[in-house]
């Protein structure tokens, strides 16, 4: 049971700089393994997920050095992987197992993927019947993990995906780079492309049209290996950036931030619900950075539809949090994706802010929030469900609170952010601060 931090009595204040980006350090260790020379990642995020990557690795025949932040990956080409001595274990780690079976979908050898109760949960179907279309065979188990992937030649193909996800998408990638010919990837909406930036960094090649939609992957390439700095984590500034904006009085600054245009989607949406934000950007290869600095601001209410999910997908939590401290109501709708992250998260972040007092009504795919600056707490205790972003949405909320407050399950949120709450209290030092 973690303590929560309580209202700073002038509010949040100082100069952070946030861990490396998530999605970037899992995609970096790939590309490094299966490149040839050493890849050099520095800011890597040694939360756990991104520590289930690099131990999968290993097992596949990977030498891999860490020395905290700094990670070093001697990489072995595309087709030098071997086989695991037992199966992968992903632990919670979404994006390294659908990654990871697109990858090991055209390997020489088969290979098993397990991971925790939470993974274990999650749907497989959507990265198992797009591969098919490569030909690529996937056991699953009552269409979840374990998943038996029968490693075989691949063929190309152009596939229409079903889900907006980056994810899938990568899996897809990755796939087709062991296929004989080009391949097209049709994505129903943009998603994130760290793995496009860095396929293209280690000397791949690929084509995106100009809707932003269409990927065609040229296959077999000759990746070599890089020195890639991982930029701060967008998902992780985030919970910052709502923190400054709704606790009365703040003022932070966050540095070295990457402001990939398709992961600054809570920037967006907080300039659309009048919050005081500034971006600096700063000189970068690769992908962009930028100096992030946010005031607290009354905001508004805001709507949310399909078309703007997958910018803001990971940060619906938090939008879910602004929207309930804005007078009016909100709506965010077509983000059915969040019933099949870590928890269902729309019931979740509907219970949770159930507690505050927060008059939020569930949707079949997202929820109406009628927002107001003053919550009537329910409960002091809240719960992460055993998902590391309900966890830290609810300790963002604290900040609001007066009152000690509670977090049961605390321990998830390090499977993306270990020093969050150390961060944390780094903005609010002052003793009023403590709960």
């Amino acid at each position: 049971m973690q303590t929560l931090i309580k209202r700073p009595q002038n509010g949040l204040h100082g100069r952070l700089t946030v861990p490396g980006d998530k999605s970037i350090s899992h995609r970096g260790l790939i590309f490094g393994a299966i490149s040839t020379g050493t890849t050099r990642l520095t800011n890597f995020l040694p939360a756990e997920d991104c520590l289930s990557t690099l131990t999968a690795l290993q097992q596949l025949g990977v030498k891999i050095d860490r020395h905290e932040t700094t990670v070093t990956v001697h990489g072995v080409g595309l087709h030098g992987l071997t086989a695991p001595t037992q199966p992968l274990d992903m632990g919670n780690a979404g994006t390294a197992t659908r990654l990871l079976a697109g990858l090991l979908a055209g390997q020489a050898f088969d290979s098993t993927l397990v991971g925790d109760d939470s993974l274990s949960q999650r749907p497989m179907q959507r990265v198992q019947q797009p591969l098919a279309q490569m030909g690529a065979k996937l056991d699953l188990t009552a269409g979840h993990l374990p998943m038996r992937i029968h490693g075989r030649a691949l063929q190309s193909a152009t596939i229409k995906m079903a889900v907006a996800s980056a994810q899938v998408k990568s899996a897809l990638i990755l796939a087709a780079l062991q296929a004989p010919t080009a391949s097209t990837i049709i994505e129903q909406l943009p998603t994130r492309d760290h793995t496009e930036r860095l396929l293209t960094a280690f000397g791949g090649q690929l084509n995106t049209a100009a809707d932003g939609r269409t990927i065609t992957v040229q296959p077999q390439p000759h990746l070599t290996g890089k020195t890639v700095t991982v930029p701060g984590d967008m998902s992780s500034a985030a919970f910052f950036m709502t923190a400054a904006s709704i606790v009365p009085g703040s003022q932070i600054t966050l540095p070295q931030v990457g402001l990939n245009p398709t992961r600054t989607g809570l920037l967006q949406v907080l300039q659309r619900m009048g919050g005081d934000v500034t971006v600096t950007p700063q000189a970068s290869v690769g992908e962009p950075l930028g100096t992030v600095t946010v005031k607290a601001a009354t905001l508004k209410p805001i709507d949310l539809g399909a078309d703007d999910i997958p910018a803001v997908i990971d940060e619906l939590p938090l939008v879910a949090l602004l929207a309930a401290t804005a007078t009016g109501v909100s709506h965010i709708t077509g983000a059915s994706e969040l019933r099949v992250k870590e928890t269902d998260r729309i019931a979740t972040i509907v219970a949770e802010l159930k507690k505050l007092g927060v008059q939020i009504t569930e949707q079949p795919d997202g929820f109406t929030i009628d927002g107001r600056p003053a919550w009537q707490v329910k409960t002091a205790t809240f719960d992460s469900h055993g998902d590391h972003r309900i966890g830290m949405m609810m300790a963002i909320a604290g900040l609001r609170l007066t009152q000690p407050t509670t977090l049961a399950h605390a321990e998830a949120i390090n499977i993306s952010y270990p020093g969050f709450f150390t961060d944390l209290q780094q903005l609010c030092p002052t003793k009023e601060a403590l709960a």
